[in-house]
């Protein structure tokens, strides 16, 4: 936890001089998808407080926004913990996905489009498959969706698949292959993209609709198995 606290307290400077909740939750967002408090973790209000520099009214606040998102959870008389997701949280976070995602490409109207973000995103994982980084190639995959639903242009959709995402990735931090977990799908990203540069709206949401399916399955397969073996454990 020392070593966490520390990273933490680097973030003080975002707060700014009106330290918020929403602020605070900001910050502890970023920081729980990143694993940098991976789930189940306990978080200690004198010690995040501390690092952070806010009050304890505002620090739980902001774990209360957080609880709404489905990130954190509060146990009665144990405190706030980062959320373990069960297989059928998952499940539900690809139906989710699919409803959305899928959604935003059919609505694309007419080509061309603003695909500047997604082209990044594909070559943000190029280079960390490169660098054999397969967190960082994780992280690319989720810029790539999230570039995709902002092809939307919606604040709304924008902030809800924010929540979306950073549940998603604590059942990423559960699974202990990251590389056979990511790798196939940096090329369907690739794909995704193309058939958008071509304009081929059909095309990229038959692409993504099967991508999303074969994810779920291979993310529920592992997930399925690695939180019985911390459960039997």
């Amino acid at each position: 936890m020392a070593e966490q606290l520390t990273g933490l307290a680097d973030d003080r400077a975002l707060l700014g001089r009106t330290s918020t909740a929403e602020r605070v939750s900001d910050i502890l967002r970023s920081r729980v998808a990143e694993g940098y408090f991976p789930p189940g973790t306990r978080l200690s209000e004198d010690a995040i407080g501390g690092a952070l520099g806010v009050s304890r009214n505002t620090l739980r606040e902001a774990f209360r926004l957080l609880t709404h998102e489905r990130l954190l959870v509060h146990e009665l008389n144990r405190g706030v913990f980062v959320r373990v997701l069960t297989v059928e949280d998952v499940e539900d976070i690809y139906r989710v996905r699919e409803l959305v995602e899928c959604a935003v490409v059919r609505g694309l109207g007419e080509p061309p489009y603003a695909l500047d973000g997604l082209a990044a995103a594909v070559a943000e994982g190029q280079l960390a498959m490169q660098e054999d980084d397969w967190k960082s190639l994780g992280t690319a995959n989720i810029h790539f969706h999230r570039e995709l639903v902002a092809l939307a242009g919606s604040e709304r959709t924008d902030e809800l698949m924010r929540s979306v995402f950073a549940e998603l990735r604590l059942a990423f931090h559960v699974v202990d292959h990251p590389r056979r977990l990511h790798e196939p799908y940096l090329a369907r990203n690739g794909q995704i993209l193309r058939a958008l540069q071509a304009g081929d709206r059909d095309e990229a949401e038959g692409l993504l609709r099967t991508y999303l399916a074969d994810s779920l399955e291979r993310v529920v397969e592992v997930y399925r198995r690695r939180v019985g073996e911390d459960a039997s454990s």
